[in-house]
């Protein structure tokens, strides 16, 4: 099968996700083409490693562009972009796409916009895996009401807020086009019928366990949490929690980040002073380093607002450490309470318990760990991750064909 991936990720778990599937793809023996703008990442964890070949096109910034999209898109999100510009540069991306003998394209998401202005130009057989969806939106409008030391004023809001707006109407205009899309979990597929009124699949992810697996090293004195450091991932929440546990036996947390939001940064380490919580916020962590923690913690505590999906909770199952988590969003699908991990709700004085119990009882932990390997092997890597979306572009190809002979 010859297929063309896009993407206009940042780095994050959505960008590992994207590597494994072609890693699985090539060394499955299929030819697997990457086609990206050039505000695609390529840094972490570069494509080009894995797929057979990739183009990059590049997103040229015009005053006509700029102009255009502040009036009939949005105001430019961060410097030298402007919507219709990557709007263009992604049409171009489709026209060569379309020219080529490819038997189908597997799009993810874009960064700026959610769905990608791709899917209105693609001719072929395509799968879309929205891995985040306009709950997202909802979600960040609440989240930007959080206060951060008085760093955002009104105004501020205001303009993020109509920004937000903006996109998600771009965003459900472009996942129209779209008529083969996959979820990563129930709980987005659910999202993705009540924000678009479309269906979608369950196609699940896997974790690399030939990078994440156990090591024979100590176990430290700290609890690990994983991702973006900004308000979405619920580092505040974790360390109400923690000041919470007896300071005699209150662990240190040590957050791994691929992006700091610096206001954020600020109010957390404020927030940690102020109940006595150790804290390290780490940045762009190499993988091995990720690995040693995961393996060094003795438990990762992970509590984001209604993630999707979480990839962390895998990594650590992966690595033989145990979860602590919110029930809530993809976790109550990646994690079976009090059977690979332990789920609470969002009550500060129930995770503390839990976290609490999790130290000190060792032979729950170890429980936990071994069923969590177990059904890793079984269920999570990428292999079978890899197999169930091979089956969901074939099935995508098969119906193309249906159409056509009709």
């Amino acid at each position: 099968m010859k297929i063309a991936v896009f993407h206009n990720l940042p780095s994050g778990g959505a960008k590992r996700a994207l590597y494994g599937h072609v890693k699985y793809l090539t060394q499955s023996g299929h030819i697997v083409d990457i086609y990206i703008p050039s505000t695609a990442n390529e840094e972490f964890l570069p494509l080009e490693e894995v797929a057979n070949n990739i183009y990059i096109f590049p997103v040229n910034y015009t005053i006509t562009g700029l102009i255009y999209s502040t009036f009939k898109y949005a105001p430019p999100l961060v410097k030298r972009i402007s919507l219709r510009d990557l709007e263009n540069s992604e049409k171009k991306i489709a026209d060569v796409i379309n020219r080529q003998n490819y038997d189908v394209v597997f799009s993810e998401q874009d960064y700026y916009t959610g769905s990608p202005f791709l899917l209105k130009y693609i001719e072929k057989p395509l799968v879309y895996y929205s891995q985040q969806h306009p709950r997202d939106i909802e979600t960040f409008q609440f989240l930007s009401q959080i206060p951060t030391q008085g760093e955002s004023n009104f105004i501020t809001k205001m303009v993020i807020n109509y920004v937000l707006n903006r996109i998600s109407k771009i965003d459900r205009e472009n996942v129209s086009f779209a008529n083969y899309i996959l979820a990563n979990s129930y709980f987005s597929r659910e999202n993705i019928l009540r924000s678009y009124g479309v269906n979608s699949f369950v196609s699940y992810l896997g974790v690399d366990d030939e990078l994440f697996g156990p090591l024979e090293v100590s176990k430290k004195d700290f609890v690990l949490s994983v991702g973006t450091c900004t308000p979405s991932k619920g580092y505040d929440f974790i360390l109400r929690s923690l000041g919470q546990v007896d300071s005699r036996i209150r662990p240190e947390l040590v957050i791994v980040s691929n992006y700091v939001d610096i206001s954020w940064r600020n109010y957390l380490e404020k927030l940690a002073d102020s109940f006595n919580v150790k804290m390290r916020i780490l940045n762009l962590v190499e993988d091995h380093e990720l690995v040693m923690l995961y393996n060094k913690a003795r438990l990762v505590v992970y509590a984001p607002y209604l993630e999707p999906f979480g990839f962390v909770p895998l990594e650590a199952m992966a690595c033989g450490t145990p979860v602590v988590g919110v029930q809530e969003g993809g976790l109550r699908e990646t994690i079976i309470n009090n059977k690979t991990g332990v789920l609470t709700v969002r009550d500060e004085g129930l995770f503390a318990e839990a976290v609490v119990e999790m130290l000190s009882n060792n032979k729950k932990r170890e429980s936990l760990v071994l069923k969590a390997l177990k059904t890793i092997k079984e269920f999570w890597t990428l292999e079978k991750a890899g197999e169930r979306l091979l089956n969901h572009l074939n099935h995508a190809i098969d119906l193309e064909n249906l159409d056509v002979n009709d």
